[in-house]
């Protein structure tokens, strides 16, 4: 591998030099690496490792469009904190490696990470008293949607061009005898399967679902919402291609979600989203875990109003993202509370029962595999040796356990 630094023509403070931080293993895949130098308070260069001997073909350009384009031009301001929290935990920072060496944690490949033993009935936890706290407090309806999601349903809510780094598509092969047949000759001749085979696949009609809340809304696509709708849940898995950033359970690229969506006026999707927020931000001092809740933005990327919507975000509080402890100064985001205004509803032809109406709509979100791992994180390993409050904030199950 080669080191290569490149200067940035701009002084970045440390929250722009943040921004930019989270979008530099997107800039090419021939990234391995890379640190971000400059003085104590200023970033004006980063230093990349890549494969290879020289420098990947218009690389600088590339980072330095990113930081033009996705950076620069966002509101400069500290992020707005809503809520600390009394509990002070500093984990240790190796939680991570001591799950691998026990057996709890396996990495299966590139992003992805097989849990077992306690994560697995932690998960299992957290999801059962979310779950209780919106289907008996809320009214929520639960479903169970399939994996993938029609590629059309992301296209409608304009994803593609607010997220295209974090897109993750399915196929098929062709359905002809003749393409099966050199497929298979094909694979026993290299003994593997590798970016040729796309040729031998029909078009890409589904994806990989970034997250619960779009097949809530295509579900509703085009249609009325019952008269007794107004919260709807989900769990299943979410896919979203994290580049190099992918580390321990705290990003993943195919991971566990709980979501909760919201219908109806401006008036109760707001009333509705500040409800459930105090009582996810109960649920964590009843937990005890420490940590914040604060103003965040959604991750838009390499479009042309880019900042703006990130800047806008921010200034309206349309996203709040509760950030727990997982090592010293490190924090992940285990869950988020979001006002879409009435874009889903626009974009999917979503009305109120009086079929006329559009509804504004939010939505929340717990990654399961990330609330667990803060926990064990804070509280340790072994559930038996927790504060007696946040065993039985997490209900009898792990009371009973061995």
């Amino acid at each position: 591998m080669t080191e290569h630094t490149i200067t940035l023509g701009a002084e970045l403070p440390e929250f722009l030099a943040k921004e930019f931080a989270k979008r530099v293993y997107f800039a090419a895949e021939e990234i391995r690496d890379f640190r971000l130098v400059g003085s104590a308070d200023r970033i004006d260069a980063v230093v990349v490792r890549t494969d290879g001997d020289g420098m990947p073909a218009g690389l600088p350009d590339k980072l330095r469009f990113l930081l033009q384009n996705d950076v620069l031009s966002q509101l400069v301001r500290d992020p707005k904190v809503i809520w600390e929290s009394a509990a002070s935990h500093t984990p240790s920072g190796d939680t991570f490696n001591r799950l691998v060496d026990m057996g709890v944690a396996y990495e299966v490949g590139e992003g992805q990470v097989a849990v077992g033993q306690p994560l697995l009935d932690l998960m299992d936890d957290l999801d059962r008293v979310v779950r209780r706290i919106v289907t008996d407090e809320f009214a929520g309806q639960e479903f169970r949607y399939p994996t993938l999601i029609p590629i059309d349903a992301l296209h409608r809510c304009d994803y593609f061009t607010s997220f295209p780094q974090y897109a993750m598509f399915a196929t098929r092969l062709k359905s002809d005898v003749d393409n099966y047949r050199e497929f298979v000759e094909r694979a026993k001749d290299v003994g593997q399967v590798g970016a040729e085979i796309l040729d031998r696949c029909a078009g890409v009609d589904y994806c990989l679902p970034p997250t619960m809340c779009y097949h809530t809304f295509n579900q509703f696509a085009g249609r009325s919402l019952p008269q007794d709708l107004a919260c709807v849940t989900a769990r299943g898995k979410s896919f979203r291609h994290e580049a190099r950033y992918h580390r321990s359970l705290a990003r993943l690229w195919d991971f566990t979600i709980r979501e909760i969506v919201f219908f109806g006026t401006r008036d109760e999707v707001l009333s509705a989203r500040e409800r459930f927020l105090g009582r996810a931000l109960r649920l964590a001092d009843e937990l005890g875990v420490s940590g914040q809740c604060e103003v965040a933005t959604d991750p838009f990327f390499c479009n042309s109003d880019t900042s703006t919507r990130t800047s806008s975000q921010r200034l309206l509080e349309l996203k709040y993202e509760l950030q727990l402890d997982i090592a010293p100064e490190d924090r992940i985001s285990v869950a988020s509370f979001n006002f879409h205004e009435r874009f889903f509803g626009e974009s999917f032809g979503i009305t109120l029962p009086d079929g006329a109406t559009t509804p504004f709509s939010g939505c929340a979100g717990f990654g399961l595999e990330r609330f667990a791992f803060a926990l064990v994180c804070q509280h340790g390993i072994d559930v038996e040796d927790w504060p007696a409050q946040v065993r039985a904030a997490l209900g009898h199950t792990t009371k009973e356990r061995s």
